[in-house]
C-alpha cells in the first residue's frame, strides 16, 4: 500500500507505470486519475486545506479496508493540496488484484470515499471571490452503496 498526500504535481503515466511494474503475479491492474476541472467557467484556482497526519492516517484507513473487502495485491492513492489550476492532476487511485472484478471494485470504493469522506477542504477561487465546496447529494449516494458491502 502507498498512500501519498502531497502539493508537489505528478506523472500520473510514470506512476502507473512503475506501480504496474511493482505487481507481480497480478491480473488486472486499474487506475483512475482525477483532473481539476472549471465546471462553471472563470475558475481561477482551487486550494485544498488538510491536516497531514489526520488526512494520512484517514486514507491508509480506507485503504486496509479495501485491501480487506476485496482480494487485493496492492493500493495506490495519491492526492494533492495546496494551490492547483484547472487541468491540473489532483489525484490517482490504483489497484491490482488477480482478477478484474476486485481491481476495478476496491478503485470505485476508494474514489467514492476520496470524494465525500475524506479530510480535505476545497476552496474555488475566481474573479468574483472564492467559496468552499460544499459536499453533493450524489457523491453521498454514492458512498452509501458501499455500507452494506
Amino acid at each position: 500500500m502507498d498512500v501519498r498526500v502531497q502539493e508537489a504535481a505528478f506523472d500520473p503515466g510514470g506512476e502507473l507505470n512503475a506501480f504496474t511494474a511493482r505487481q507481480d503475479g497480478a491480473g488486472a491492474v486499474v487506475s483512475f486519475t482525477g483532473i481539476v476541472r472549471d465546471v462553471e467557467g472563470g475558475l481561477r484556482h482551487m486550494e485544498i486545506e488538510h491536516y497531514p497526519a489526520m488526512t494520512q492516517s484517514a486514507i491508509e484507513a480506507v485503504c486496509t479496508d479495501a485491501l480487506g473487502r476485496w482480494a487485493l495485491q496492492d493500493v495506490l492513492v495519491i492526492h494533492r493540496h495546496g494551490q492547483l489550476a484547472p487541468n491540473d492532476t489532483i489525484m490517482m487511485v490504483a489497484t491490482s488484484s488477480a482478477h478484474r472484478a476486485g481491481a476495478f471494485a476496491a478503485a470505485d470504493f476508494l474514489m467514492d470515499y476520496l470524494k465525500s469522506r475524506a479530510p480535505f477542504w476545497k476552496k474555488e477561487v475566481t474573479a468574483e471571490g472564492s467559496q468552499w465546496v460544499d459536499a453533493k447529494d450524489e457523491d453521498e449516494d454514492a458512498l452509501k452503496r458501499w455500507s452494506s458491502s
